[in-house]
């Protein structure tokens, strides 16, 4: 893959986001059990901010590579003549990862928020408590179609690099 022709280095990029979804989603499960312990609370607070702004930063960061993934494709079919439907196809893989990575970041900031108004007692610990539970579940499923629509992506980049490569070598079809 990484050949001349290649129209996105793919790889380092894609495992650096899935890294910090992940570390973001390790962040929440320890902020929780800290919470259910109930005795440090000043770390159980540190994770929480921690872990929030990681996970939204990962999940919009995500939403951001597969929108330049798309046009990349998107480009290098016009500037390439190339045919066929592989930005639609991309279209397709990455339009999930919006609505459930949007979901999951609001699963975040309510929960973090809610966090806030237990610590001053407005708030019963439970109602917090089923946010967070709700709100790694949120994560987990947008990590599941963030994977996939990785995956599916970095097929269809593939797909063009090979037809990219063809093109160059033989000439316009």
């Amino acid at each position: 893959m990484n050949g001349e022709g290649d129209i996105i280095d793919y790889f380092p990029v894609a495992q650096a986001l899935l890294t910090a979804v992940f570390i973001g989603l390790i962040g929440l499960v320890t902020t929780t059990v800290f919470g259910l312990l109930g005795t440090d609370i000043s770390r159980h607070i540190s994770y929480g901010i921690f872990s929030t702004l990681v996970t939204l930063l990962a999940h919009s960061m995500m939403m951001f590579y597969l929108i330049g993934k798309g046009k990349a494709v998107k480009d290098a079919m016009t500037e390439h003549s190339v045919t066929g439907d592989y930005y639609r196809r991309i279209a397709a893989a990455r339009k999930p990862v919006f609505s459930i990575g949007t979901l999951a970041m609001a699963a975040t900031m309510v929960t973090a928020i809610m966090g806030a108004s237990v610590d001053t007692r407005v708030l019963p610990p439970i109602v917090h408590a089923l946010l967070a539970y709700g709100a790694i579940v949120c994560n987990l499923a947008a990590a599941k179609i963030e994977i996939a629509a990785l995956l599916e992506s970095s097929r269809i980049v593939a797909e063009v690099n090979r037809r990219l490569a063809r093109t160059m070598h033989e000439g316009p079809a």
